[in-house]
């Protein structure tokens, strides 16, 4: 069914919006999912902070043509957009349903902080952990050496005991 020329504009005026206010932009296939799972997947996105919306092709290309340093990926089959202002949260919830949904939802490419990226390397950005899981493994390998140096300590003091 043809879109009218007033949605068309909207849905540019919207991808604009996210091209203007985001961090990172996960292009998404989705190609079988049903309704139920595609309603949960949109709540669980929104909770989230994370948007997600349906364009066509044509019009995505049109909106971020020329927006973005290096190549646009191929946008194969159909394609849902996700953004938000935090870089690595939409890839991380795209890949997260995409583990319970095999061969029906999966990441095709993206953009991260104003570059084009393929499909493998979104979904290496996907692999980041979260800021919490970061900011405990930096305070596990500040606390390593000190661990070690009270563990030695605490040796001599027995030897000499």
């Amino acid at each position: 069914m043809a879109i009218t020329k007033q949605k068309k504009e909207t849905i540019i005026e919207k991808l604009n919006g996210a091209k203007d206010s985001s961090e990172s932009i996960v292009f998404v296939n989705f190609n079988g999912l049903n309704v139920g799972d595609t309603t949960a997947m949109r709540e669980s996105l929104k909770e989230n902070g994370v948007q997600y919306f349906v364009a066509k092709k044509t019009l995505i290309k049109r909106a971020f043509d020329g927006a973005f340093q290096g190549d646009m990926p191929e946008l194969e089959g159909e394609i849902a957009v996700a953004y938000s202002a935090d870089a690595i949260l939409p890839a991380q919830q795209i890949k997260e349903f995409a583990g319970k949904h095999k061969e029906k939802i999966f990441i095709v490419g993206g953009v991260f902080q104003g570059v084009y990226k393929s499909q493998s390397e979104m979904t290496e950005i996907a692999s980041i952990p979260p800021l919490p899981v970061l900011r405990g493994m930096f305070v596990n390998v500040i606390n390593s050496p000190i661990q070690g140096l009270v563990l030695g300590l605490n040796a001599i003091a027995e030897k000499k005991a």
